[in-house]
């Protein structure tokens, strides 16, 4: 299972805080905007709650995080050389820019001029080479770095480091978000509990997940407003609302769509909306199997109501999906793809042409990790039986499903809380021989559309290729992407700056600020 997952940090969200916010919620309003506060201000403590166990607690920032309050921490300490960005899917971190060659295959990073350890010491290419080559040797290094081996990360000089590539690859500066955490050369592990960071915080102290940091004031990337952030460890999202209700943390993150419409009544509750944050597809499996056959999948896919599905299983709070993985690159097609929607008749005329059989009870694997997936199935199950499909959902324990279901089943629902770029899902998931192909999916013009793309050094071709890869992906590949949830934070009336970009870009909490 890889970091890229979050597969543990919606757990639950959702329907125990909903009844205890509807609870305190009777005779509330409206939802308060916290938009007419004056400009940014420094000082306070933002105090935050994460969810998290905390016999899960993972101090190694290139270790493999399941809890959300540990890569929270981790990110306000440790800096990425680059990071998500709004507008465009990279944007500057501890790296100040990069280049490619002509060919694509090396690029240089400069580190930003100014960056240093939170003991004063300067970062050094050297720092960089050392942390890259530490994450690259992890047993998920292969897939963090892909094509990028660690004898090819090397240092030009105090400022620059370069790395090569097995292939020409143009979108390589996204492999150096999330994950590459830059940590001071030679850091033992038996001192990772207290080693520097670059970070906009430094640790001041930890316990048993729960962490209090405090401003980092020479941090490059410019001024950060808060005294301090406090992060707590919440085992379920119910105790985490309860302790915002009350009063004893300023964030709840992740708290899942029925909450939030509950919350929306409270006029000292914000309900912060990140569009594009999570995404549950059903996937099919295609080199074997029922569902092999092209036109049985495009059935399936025209069989379900979208607008239904948001509606019931995310309370609203999502989008309708066109089955692309990817809807918040700004490279998604979005509607230069016609939307896919409900046809029936459609539907059983391309089962009849596939000789699929009706008579047959079908199952679909799903498991109850997040908020609302086994849901999905059970209402995607009840609307293509209306295009004669008759589906038993099958309901399975975490470790179970992605043992023995997850990559090898014909039909299992999936989830993906990064919603990275079109090209991350491409790589990941359907390229043919991706380490997570989850459907089975083997397209040699996809793959060559995903070549193109990132081989190109022409923005206008790669662009074309772009198209092409969400076009082929959109006709006939493994999934049915119905829908797209929002991530949800609920916060006090005092808190301001909070991120709105999905996935990782939410704990950039830089910016973040207190009105008074």
């Amino acid at each position: 299972m890889d970091l890229t997952r979050r597969r543990f940090l919606w757990a639950g969200g959702g329907v125990g805080a909903a009844a205890l916010l509807a609870a305190c919620s009777e005779g509330g309003t409206s939802a308060s905007s916290g938009a007419d506060s004056g400009p940014p201000r420094k000082g306070g403590t933002l105090r935050i709650g994460a969810l998290g166990r905390s016999g899960a607690v993972i101090r190694d920032p290139h270790g493999t995080q399941s809890n959300e309050s540990d890569y929270l921490i981790i990110s306000l300490l440790f800096d990425t050389l680059t990071a998500p960005g709004r507008g465009t899917n990279t944007a500057a971190r501890l790296a100040s820019a990069w280049k490619a060659s002509d060919d694509l295959k090396t690029w240089r990073f400069t580190i930003a001029e100014g960056a240093t350890f939170h003991d004063g010491s300067p970062v050094t290419a050297d720092d960089v080479v050392w942390s890259l080559r530490r994450l690259r040797d992890t047993p998920a290094g292969a897939s963090r770095l892909p094509g990028i081996r660690s004898e090819n990360i090397t240092a030009d000089g105090a400022g620059t480091v370069v790395l090569v590539s097995d292939y020409a690859n143009a979108e390589l500066p996204l492999l150096t978000r999330l994950t590459t955490f830059v940590m001071k050369k030679d850091t033992k592990d038996s001192e990772l509990d207290r080693a520097p960071g670059t970070g906009p915080f430094k640790l001041d102290r930890f316990r048993d997940g729960n962490a209090r940091l405090v401003r980092n004031d020479r941090w490059h990337g410019g001024a950060v407003l808060l005294d301090a952030i406090e992060v707590t460890l919440f085992q379920t999202p119910q105790a985490m609302a309860n302790a915002l209700l009350g009063g004893q943390i300023d964030v709840a993150s992740n708290v899942g769509p029925v909450a939030a419409r509950i919350a929306a009544a409270r006029r000292d509750i914000q309900v912060i909306r990140r569009p594009d944050d999570m995404a549950m597809p059903i996937v099919m499996r295609t080199a074997d199997g029922p569902f092999a056959d092209a036109r049985v999948r495009e059935a399936l896919r025209l069989a379900v109501d979208r607008d239904a599905m948001v509606e019931q299983v995310l309370s609203g709070y999502g989008t309708v999906g066109n089955d692309v993985l990817g809807t918040g690159d700004p490279a998604y097609v979005g509607a230069g793809i016609a939307q896919r929607r409900r046809d029936l008749v459609k539907a059983r005329q391309l089962l009849r042409q596939a000789a699929f059989d009706t008579s047959k009870t079908y199952e679909l694997y799903t498991t109850e990790d997040i908020a609302g997936l086994a849901e999905s199935a059970t209402l995607f199950a009840t609307q293509v039986r209306e295009a004669g499909v008759d589906i038993k959902v099958v309901k399975q324990e975490s470790a179970a499903f992605w043992d023995k279901t997850w990559l090898k089943g014909d039909l299992y629902t999936s989830y993906w809380g990064t919603n990275d770029s079109v090209v991350f899902f491409a790589s990941k998931t359907m390229v043919s021989d991706s380490g997570q192909n989850e459907s089975g999916w083997k397209d040699p013009a996809f793959d060559t559309a995903y070549r193109k793309a990132i081989g190109a050094a022409d923005a206008g071709e790669r662009k074309a290729a772009l198209r092409e890869i969400q076009r082929i992906q959109h006709e006939r590949s493994g999934y049915i992407l119905w829908g797209m949830a929002d991530g949800i934070d609920l916060a006090g009336p005092k808190v301001r700056g909070l991120p709105r970009l999905p996935g990782y870009g939410r704990v950039q909490l830089e910016r973040a600020w207190l009105a008074s």
